[in-house]
């Protein structure tokens, strides 16, 4: 007979009258029978060898350890923490972020958060913790929509009340979104009849005195010419260059005022090519200067009778309108030979002659974007004034944006520890918002030493689509896709030569 039957057949019914030594016996063998019944139900675990080895056996049973130490039951409470969400992200990884608030533009979707995502650096300025400018660098490669973004700042922008100028267009693209705006358009090419006249001096803002205002535009012309001779001699002017040049200046500027002109380029150069006139005025140096400034007053002929002929050596034919919503310049008509060389100094004229509106104090706040901006980054002339107009963007008002395709770009400014490197890395630097779209694979690493880029940034920018970017402000992270309107679509299509 089994142990379970004999459980079960133990004499479970005690009669009614049973004496009570009979009663307690029943009651015990009815106790020993459950327990009996229990074991016997119980599947029997595989006994450990003897010979195992003792480290390996196990210090508490599989149900765990016994007792009030085991945390069941309920007793185990742990005091409340609280913590700041910076930390809680550290814990909780997974959380995405809130937004940069609902005053600005509408950009479109925040990815992580599916939220709308908003934009506008004036209003963050002052508002958000180290966002200490607002310039931008916006880069992506080939058709992941860059081009659409800038542009979609700027017409909504314009709609915020903001001004935009644009002083190098060298694809032309940004004309058609100039008109649309009811702003203006400066085309500048051999056989175009617009015309500027870089030396213009800009009007005179009212808490400026007359003096320092003569001595600051002064200051600008001399930087202009210094800009444009060194980009054409690709290296940094000496020092009889230098005075060369002052003494031009003040030769020219001299004679058009007396005559109520206007000083004009090819007047420098014609004084450059004269050495008597520079010896005439120097004392010491009298036989020396005019030999010194051989190379400048070549330099300085390109502008004259180059390719640039007719562009920058005449009175300006156009004039400058600081209310119009949009300017450009269209260079489409110069650089497509290989050489940027004339681009640049097309770009420097142009810049000059458009720091009139930027240094009107009481222009307004502005956008200043420098679109397909790789092309003057092996230009250290131009990096400079880049430069000076980065670091003024605060007291200027204006936000600068550079449109470049890879992070590498900046890095085609010189050799480590030069000049132009240097330059380069310090517009990086005195940019508080990063826009990175798409990299190619080769890229990666690039765009991960130069932005600081975590592992999970990076691999997200190898992945990102179409008009979708990584957006780094002020040290936090955004992967936002761009909304377009139907007709930005249309206005913004750079394709449209390649559909069928």
């Amino acid at each position: 007979m089994s142990s379970r039957t004999r459980a079960t057949a133990s004499p479970l019914f005690v009669p009614h009258r049973t004496s009570r030594r009979n009663a307690r016996a029943a009651r015990d063998e009815f106790a020993a029978a459950r327990i009996q019944a229990k074991h016997a139900s119980r599947t029997e675990a595989p006994r450990t060898s003897p010979s195992g080895d003792p480290e390996l056996r196990p210090v508490f049973p599989a149900s765990g350890r016994p007792g009030p130490a085991s945390a069941r039951g309920g007793r185990l409470k742990l005091p409340a923490h609280r913590m700041t969400t910076a930390t809680a992200s550290g814990a909780y990884p997974f959380l995405a972020e809130g937004g940069l608030g609902a005053q600005g533009m509408y950009i479109g979707q925040d990815v992580h958060a599916e939220a709308a995502f908003t934009y506008d650096p004036f209003a963050l300025y002052g508002r958000l913790e180290g966002f200490t400018n607002p310039n931008i660098l916006l880069a992506g490669i080939i058709g992941m929509g860059k081009s659409a973004l800038a542009k979609s700042l700027a017409v909504r922008a314009v709609a915020f009340g903001y001004r935009v100028y644009v002083p190098c267009d060298p694809k032309g693209e940004w004309t058609i979104v100039a008109q649309e705006l009811g702003g203006q358009t400066i085309a500048l090419g051999p056989g175009l009849p617009g015309r500027l006249n870089p030396l213009d001096a800009p009007a005179r803002p009212y808490s400026i005195s007359e003096q320092d205002w003569a001595t600051e535009v002064r200051k600008r012309r001399l930087l202009l010419l210094g800009s444009l001779a060194k980009t054409v001699l690709r290296r940094d002017l000496l020092p009889m260059e230098h005075t060369a040049l002052d003494i031009a200046l003040d030769h020219v500027v001299a004679y058009a005022t007396a005559a109520g002109t206007k000083p004009l380029l090819g007047d420098i150069a014609y004084v450059l090519g004269s050495p008597e006139r520079l010896d005439a005025a120097t004392g010491d140096l009298s036989g020396r200067l005019g030999h010194a400034a051989e190379d400048l007053a070549h330099a300085l002929r390109r502008l004259i009778h180059g390719d640039l002929a007719g562009m920058f050596d005449a009175p300006s034919t156009v004039r400058f309108d600081p209310s119009a919503p949009m300017l450009s310049i269209d260079l489409s008509r110069l650089g497509g030979t290989g050489d940027d060389t004339g681009l640049v100094l097309a770009m420097t004229c142009a810049s000059a002659w458009m720091e009139s509106a930027l240094s009107d104090p009481t222009g307004g706040r502005r956008w200043v974007i420098y679109d397909e901006a790789w092309r003057v980054m092996r230009h250290v002339a131009l990096l400079e004034r880049m430069q000076s107009q980065w670091k003024l963007s605060r007291g200027l008002g204006i936000a600068n944006m550079m449109v470049i395709h890879r992070l590498s770009d900046l890095l085609t400014a010189g050799d480590a520890g030069s000049r132009g490197r240097a330059l380069a890395e310090g517009l990086l630097t005195d940019c508080s918002t990063r826009i990175i779209y798409r990299q190619e694979a080769d890229q990666l690493a690039t765009a991960a030493s130069v932005l600081g880029l975590t592992g999970v940034e990076t691999q997200a920018v190898s992945a990102l689509t179409k008009g979708r970017g990584l957006w780094k402000v002020a040290g936090r992270s955004f992967i936002t896709q761009h909304l377009l309107h139907p007709r930005e679509r249309e206005l913004f299509d750079t394709d449209l030569r390649m559909a069928a």
